[in-house]
C-alpha cells in the first residue's frame, strides 16, 4: 500500500498510535546494534579469522555504504509497500543479518551477514521520520525526542556489553544477542500491519456501502507523491553535508577510537568502555535538540558549539590522549548533537510526509555515501603516517563542510517551497 496522509489529530492524543509509537521506538533501538555490538570486538575477531586493520577499515565502512545504498532505495520502496510494510521489511533484515553474523565461518561471511541487518538498518533509518510525520504531526518533537534518545540507548548498550558477553560466553553469542531486539521489533510491525489492514477494510467497506446507498463516502486516505527533485536545492545539499559530515566524524570514531587508546596504553576494556561513553553522551542531544529544534527558528549557533566541542576533543585525543580520556570523549560525544537536529530538521523543513521521506532518503542517501569514507580514510591516513596527526586533520576539515552545509539546513525554509520556484 503507497504511503498515506497524516492521521487526523484526535482530541486524546495518544489514542490509538501507542502501538505504532512502541514500534517505532522498538525499530529505533536497533538501527545501530550491528555497528556497536561490533567495533569492540574487532581485535579479537581480528586474531579469529586473520584479518588486519584494513579489513577492519571496510567492516567499519560497510555501515555507512550500506546506510547510503538504502538511503537512495527506500524511498522508492516506501512507494511500492508503504510505510508500514518497509519498516516491518527493515527489521526483518535487521533480525535475519544478525543471526547469520553469529554463525559467521570467516571474514567474508561476516563481512556479508553485516551487510544484510545493516541493510535493514539503512531502511529503518529513511522510513522512522515520515512515520513520525504520518502519525505524529502534533508530536514531532517530542516524539523525535523519544525515538533518537532510544536510538541512542541502542547504541551504548551493545558497545557496552560487547566485550563483557564475550568474554563470559564467546563472541558468538555476544553478537547474535541482538537477534532478539531485531525479532521483537519485527513482531510489533507485524501487529501494526494487521492493525491497518483492518483498518483499511472497513473504511473500503464503508466507502463501497455509501457508494452503493448514494451517501456523502468516507474519506479514503489520499496517495501523495512527492514532486520535484531534492537534489535540485540548496536545502537538500545542506541536509546532506551536515548530516554527512556528522555521520564520517561519528563512525571513523567507533571504528578507531578503541584502537586509538589501546596504542596509548589503555587496556580493551577501558576502550570499549570509552566508546559506550561516546555513544552516551548521544542521549544529551537525543533529548535536548528535537525540543530545541522545535522552538528556534534557526539553529545554526547550536551548530558552531558542536564544532568547538569537536576541536577540543581532537586536541586532546591527539596530544595527550591518557591525560584525560573521559573528558577528550565526553567532549567528542557532544559534537554529534548534529545528528539527532538534522533528523529533527527533516519534519521541520517539510509539510508532508512524502516530502519528508524524499528529504530523509536523499539525505541519508548522500550523506552516508559521503561517509563512508571515514573510517577508510582515517585507517589509511593513520597506517601511511604512522601517528594519529594526519587523521585529525582530515576530520577537522569534515568540520569544515560540516559547517557549510548546516548554514544552509539551519535557515528557516520548507521543501515543497522550493519545488514551486
Amino acid at each position: 500500500m503507497p504511503p498515506t496522509a497524516p492521521l487526523p489529530v484526535t482530541r486524546a492524543p495518544w489514542r490509538g498510535r501507542l502501538l505504532v509509537l512502541g514500534s517505532i521506538l522498538a525499530s529505533a533501538f536497533n538501527l545501530r546494534t550491528a555497528v556497536t555490538s561490533l567495533t569492540p570486538l574487532l581485535d579479537v575477531l581480528g586474531k579469529v579469522f586473520d584479518f588486519g586493520a584494513s579489513f577492519a577499515g571496510v567492516l567499519g565502512m560497510v555501515p555507512t555504504a550500506a546506510f547510503a545504498a538504502f538511503g537512495v532505495a527506500t524511498p522508492r520502496i516506501v512507494h511500492r509497500l508503504g510505510l508500514e510494510r518497509t519498516a516491518h521489511l527493515a527489521m526483518l533484515l535487521a533480525m535475519v543479518g544478525l543471526l547469520l553474523r553469529s554463525f559467521a565461518l570467516g571474514p567474508v561471511s561476516l563481512l556479508v551477514a553485516s551487510a544484510i541487518s545493516l541493510a535493514g538498518m539503512g531502511m529503518g533509518n529513511v522510513v522512522l521520520p515520515p512515520l513520525v510525520k504520518r502519525y505524529f504531526p502534533d508530536r514531532v518533537g517530542t516524539v523525535s525526542s523519544a525515538y533518537i534518545t532510544i536510538l541512542q540507548i541502542g547504541t551504548l548498550l551493545p558497545a557496552l556489553l560487547a566485550v563483557p558477553v564475550a568474554q563470559a560466553a564467546g563472541w558468538r553469542v555476544s553478537l547474535g544477542t541482538w537477534t532478539l531486539t531485531a525479532a521483537a521489533a519485527a513482531a510489533l510491525w507485524w501487529s501494526v500491519r494487521r492493525v491497518e489492514k483492518r483498518a483499511t477494510s472497513t473504511l473500503a467497506n464503508l466507502h463501497d456501502k455509501a457508494v452503493q446507498q448514494g451517501d456523502p463516502a468516507p474519506e479514503m486516505p489520499e496517495v501523495i507523491d512527492a514532486p520535484g527533485k531534492v537534489w535540485r536545492t540548496r536545502l537538500g545539499w545542506g541536509m546532506a553535508l551536515m548530516f554527512g559530515m556528522t555521520s564520517l566524524n561519528t563512525y571513523a570514531m567507533f571504528t578507531w577510537l578503541p584502537r586509538l587508546l589501546t596504542e596509548a596504553g589503555a587496556t580493551p576494556t577501558f576502550a570499549g568502555t570509552m566508546v559506550a561513553l561516546f555513544s552516551a553522551l548521544g542521549l544529551v542531544g537525543a533529548l535536548c535538540m528535537p525540543l530545541i529544534a522545535v522552538r528556534v527558528r534557526n539553529p545554526y549557533p547550536i551548530v558552531l558549539l558542536c564544532a568547538l566541542f569537536y576541536a577540543a576533543s581532537f586536541i586532546g585525543l591527539l596530544w595527550a590522549p591518557m591525560r584525560a580520556p573521559v573528558l577528550w570523549v565526553a567532549l567528542l560525544g557532544m559534537g554529534p548533537s548534529t545528528f539527532p537536529l538534522t533528523l529533527t530538521l527533516i519534519n521541520l523543513r517539510t509539510r508532508t510526509q512524502a516530502a519528508s521521506a524524499a528529504l530523509s532518503g536523499f539525505m541519508q542517501g548522500v550523506g552516508y555515501t559521503v561517509s563512508c569514507l571515514g573510517p577508510l580514510l582515517f585507517g589509511v591516513l593513520h597506517e601511511a603516517s604512522g601517528g594519529w596527526e594526519l587523521p585529525f586533520a582530515f576530520l577537522t576539515a569534515c568540520i569544515g563542510v560540516l559547517l557549510a552545509g548546516a548554514w544552509f539546513a539551519c535557515k528557516p525554509q520548507v521543501l515543497e517551497d522550493h519545488w514551486l520556484r
